[in-house]
C-alpha cells in the first residue's frame, strides 16, 4: 500500500486524529423553535460525514434527578422555584463526567439545552413566539406560556450581547432544511476549531 512512507504517513495521519477531541454543540433558545428537529438532523448529517458525534439533551430525564424534572416540567408535580433551579443545575452537573469522556475521545456532543458560560457555539434563536406558538404542543410543558417564553427570549438577548460568549444566532423562521444548512455549516467550522484545542470547563 504505497511501501514504508505510505505506511509512516498513514500512523502520523492516524496518531493526530487520535488527539483530536470532539466539539461541544448547543442549540439554544425559546420553546418550539425547532432545537430538537435540528438536533437531530444534525447528529445524522454529522455521522453520516464519518464523525464520531452523539445527541444530548437537557434536562436529560433518565436520572433520578431528571425523573423529578420531567414530572415537573409536565405538571405532574409541584416543586419550590429554588429547589427546582439546584435540580436542572444538578441534572446538568451529574453528566459532566461522561460528557468530558465522550469529548476528550473526540466524540462530537450535540446538546439540545444547555446552561454554562464561555462555552456555547450555536444559538437557534430568533423565531417570532406567534409562530412558536403554532408548531406542535405547545403549552403542554410547564414553562410552555406567552409571557414566560417571552421573558426567556429577552434574556438570550442579553447573554448574546455578551461578547465574551461565543454565540452564533441562526434565524429559526425559515424552512427546517435552510437552517439545518446553515447549523450544519457552523458546526463544521467548531469541529475544526476544537479538534486540538485543551478542553476546559464545560459549566460554571
Amino acid at each position: 500500500m504505497g511501501g514504508p512512507g505510505g505506511l509512516e504517513r498513514w500512523w502520523r495521519e492516524d496518531a493526530a486524529m487520535a488527539g483530536r477531541r470532539g466539539a461541544l454543540i448547543v442549540l439554544e433558545g425559546v420553546d418550539r423553535a425547532g432545537k430538537s428537529t435540528q438536533s437531530r438532523k444534525l447528529v445524522d448529517a454529522l455521522c453520516a460525514e464519518g464523525h464520531r458525534a452523539e445527541l444530548l439533551r437537557f434536562p436529560e430525564r433518565s436520572t433520578e434527578i431528571g425523573k423529578l424534572l420531567g414530572s415537573y416540567l409536565e405538571k405532574k408535580s409541584e416543586v419550590e422555584d429554588h429547589s427546582v433551579h439546584l435540580l436542572f443545575s444538578a441534572n446538568r452537573w451529574e453528566h459532566v463526567p461522561l460528557m468530558k469522556e465522550k469529548l476528550s475521545q473526540g466524540v462530537t456532543l450535540v446538546v439540545d439545552r444547555y446552561a454554562f458560560s464561555g462555552v456555547a457555539f450555536t444559538s437557534a434563536k430568533e423565531l417570532q413566539l406567534a409562530e412558536a406558538a403554532v408548531r406542535g404542543e405547545f403549552g403542554r410543558e410547564r414553562y410552555e406560556s406567552g409571557p414566560f417564553q417571552q421573558r426567556a427570549l429577552q434574556r438570550f438577548q442579553q447573554l448574546l450581547a455578551d461578547p465574551s460568549l461565543p454565540w452564533k444566532t441562526v434565524n429559526a423562521s425559515r424552512s427546517i432544511e435552510d437552517v439545518h444548512r446553515e447549523i450544519r455549516a457552523l458546526s463544521e467550522d467548531a469541529i475544526r476549531a476544537a479538534a486540538h484545542r485543551p478542553l476546559g470547563q464545560l459549566w460554571t
